[in-house]
């Protein structure tokens, strides 16, 4: 194996993580935790030893372990691709990760929108999807390059004097106002596979009741009185047969942070007379910390992989006394003094 130059010990730093779809990411960081606060690598050798032999506790200690931990911005368990982690003094340094340059690959689904804006969510209303063309798309796109203004799912976290937005949204409360568009800038946004109907995807099956779809509208009106979830389907029978598959397509974006993907895609299906919500999300790039790198300031990343790995098996040490998994990190690793 080849050898690997190990900084002072213990050590502090930055690496990419190349989450899997499904998990949380803070999920991710407690089973590596335990990892990592067992290495020489971030511990004192001393206090590794000290650990190895303590009786153990009943207390579970945060997160498994005593060395800091830290992730630069999460991705939805939908998603796979880029976490930035930071350890020991690193995590100090994880907030310029919240506003750099990220790259994301998207794929829309058409026809159908949820309250999620994805496919974890519950079906909203359903919207005619055949006349959309790889041309409309494309040339759809100019509408949401540069600076534009963004407006947040109502179905989400963000507070409206004190009160989530979701929370006025399923008791049919009526927004204070309307809810406030951010600033954000999409650097490159373009088409890169128009799967049409050659694709394993489909709607959710979950679906928001009648009464909840009231409690929405209402909650909405409150700031625009045309708003309406009602479905507005294909006119063709033939379209609207189960055995019909709606259209996809694929995004590459490069954006700013606080840009919301999800979004994009839902304002994007609706300029299209349509409907559509992502189906697969994909981080390609944080900052320096890349899938494919290209430059030479990019730094490629780790596969959760083998992290997962080791927490079965540690594995055996190498001439230097290093476990895969502590190789990895060494290779990847950006030391912060």
């Amino acid at each position: 194996m080849p050898k690997v130059t190990a900084p002072p010990l213990p050590a502090s730093g930055l690496f990419g993580l190349i989450k899997p779809s499904g998990p949380t990411c803070m999920s991710l960081l407690n089973r590596m935790q335990p990892l990592l606060s067992k290495s020489k690598l971030f511990v004192d050798p001393e206090k590794v030893e000290q650990a190895k032999n303590a009786p153990k506790s009943r207390k579970r200690r945060k997160r498994g372990g005593d060395v800091k931990l830290g992730q630069g911005g999460t991705l939805d368990p939908l998603a796979d691709g880029v976490i930035v982690v930071g350890v020991g003094k690193a995590t100090k340094q994880l907030t310029r990760f919240l506003d750099c340059t990220k790259e994301y690959r998207t794929t829309c689904l058409l026809g159908c929108e949820t309250d999620s804006y994805d496919s974890e969510g519950a079906k909203v209303r359903i919207a005619p999807w055949k006349h959309v063309t790889k041309e409309l798309v494309e040339e759809a796109l100019s509408q949401f390059t540069g600076q534009i203004k963004q407006t947040p799912p109502i179905f989400s976290a963000l507070k409206m004097d004190g009160k989530a937005l979701y929370e006025y949204a399923r008791k049919g409360i009526p927004l204070p106002r309307p809810i406030e568009a951010r600033d954000v800038t999409v650097h490159s946004l373009e088409l890169v596979e128009w799967l049409g109907s050659s694709h394993s995807y489909s709607w959710p099956d979950k679906s928001l009741s009648e009464d909840e779809k009231k409690a929405v509208e209402k909650a909405l009106q409150g700031v625009n009185e045309g708003v309406s979830l009602k479905d507005k389907p294909e006119t063709s029978t033939e379209t609207n047969s189960s055995d019909v598959i709606p259209s996809a397509f694929v995004l590459r974006m490069r954006v700013s942070g606080g840009t919301y993907v999800r979004s994009i895609v839902h304002d994007l299906a609706n300029t299209l007379g349509s409907a559509g919500h992502v189906v697969t999300l994909q981080r390609s790039r944080q900052g320096q910390f890349v899938l494919e790198p290209e430059g030479d300031d990019d730094r490629s990343c780790i596969p959760w992989e083998v992290f997962e790995k080791a927490l079965s098996d540690s594995g055996e040490v190498d001439e230097d006394g290093w476990t895969e998994w502590e190789r990895q990190v060494l290779q990847h690793i950006e030391v912060v003094q």
